[in-house]
């Protein structure tokens, strides 16, 4: 009796979680630049598309991108900072398939003020190592998100985990990372905020990241909105600067 209670309970808690879907799909454009502790300027050009599906409760999102870097020999991998290091002065410029990201997440408490999702997200090494386009290792990582609105003003925060895969001839450090940030209701079309992005040293040669964004969105119509953003380094980790801008589109 109790398994068909229990087998009851997960099936209406399930079929409430997914009765209500929305679609989305977005494409972006992110320009960073920085020495990361070196004495060579890499440039990166990120450019992702995500597709996500929002349930009543549960959100389902993979993302895939096209990431082009140019350096002077130093192996630099987005969100993660130098992985070796080059005497060579030459400047050469790779791309192709970055790394895929999937992530659920769940919304486990939510009231009128306040809303909390609990987030899984792996990043699969996609991207090709030897091009110093990634690791070519698969990334794991759980956070919390958390986000807290008072009329129109919203904070939101993030504190999360990840198990880093290790290059070939790299050690690494599993890390914690985490964000704070505040976003402002201009008018009923447009909004602005600014966030701050901290993770520790994932190896020796990459310390951790500190970095501030300031972004605006603008809803260009009922279902569609585009967001640009400053970036700005604090950290050898870090970019010293960066910009990007995102179009998203709700079906």
């Amino acid at each position: 009796m109790k398994i068909k209670l229990m087998a009851l309970a997960f099936v209406m808690l399930t079929s409430s979680a997914w009765a209500e879907t929305t679609t989305s799909l977005s494409a972006g454009f992110e320009f960073t630049s920085g020495k990361y502790g070196g004495t060579t300027t890499t440039n990166i050009i990120y450019i992702p598309v995500t597709g996500k599906v929002q349930f009543e409760s549960i959100y389902l999102k993979l993302t895939v991108p096209y990431i082009r870097v140019s350096s002077a020999g130093t192996g630099v991998v987005r969100g993660m900072g130098t992985v070796k290091t080059s005497t060579s002065t030459a400047t050469t410029t790779q791309s192709g398939l970055g790394d895929v990201i999937f992530s659920a997440g769940y919304n486990f408490y939510e009231s009128d003020k306040l809303a909390l999702d609990l987030v899984g997200n792996v990043k699969f090494g996609t991207a090709d190592p030897d091009k110093d386009l990634g690791t070519g290792k698969n990334d794991y990582s759980v956070q919390v998100d958390g986000f807290y609105t008072i009329k129109a003003t919203s904070l939101f925060a993030t504190a999360g985990y990840k198990i880093v895969g290790a290059p070939v001839g790299v050690s690494v450090n599993n890390i914690a990372y985490g964000t704070l940030g505040v976003s402002q209701k201009l008018n009923e079309t447009t909004s602005a905020g600014v966030a701050l992005d901290v993770a520790q040293s994932s190896s020796a040669l990459s310390p951790g990241t500190r970095e501030v964004s300031v972004f605006v969105t603008q809803k260009i119509s009922k279902t569609k909105k585009v967001s640009a953003s400053l970036i700005k380094g604090f950290s050898d980790g870090s970019p010293d600067y960066g910009f990007g801008l995102n179009m998203t589109g709700t079906f």
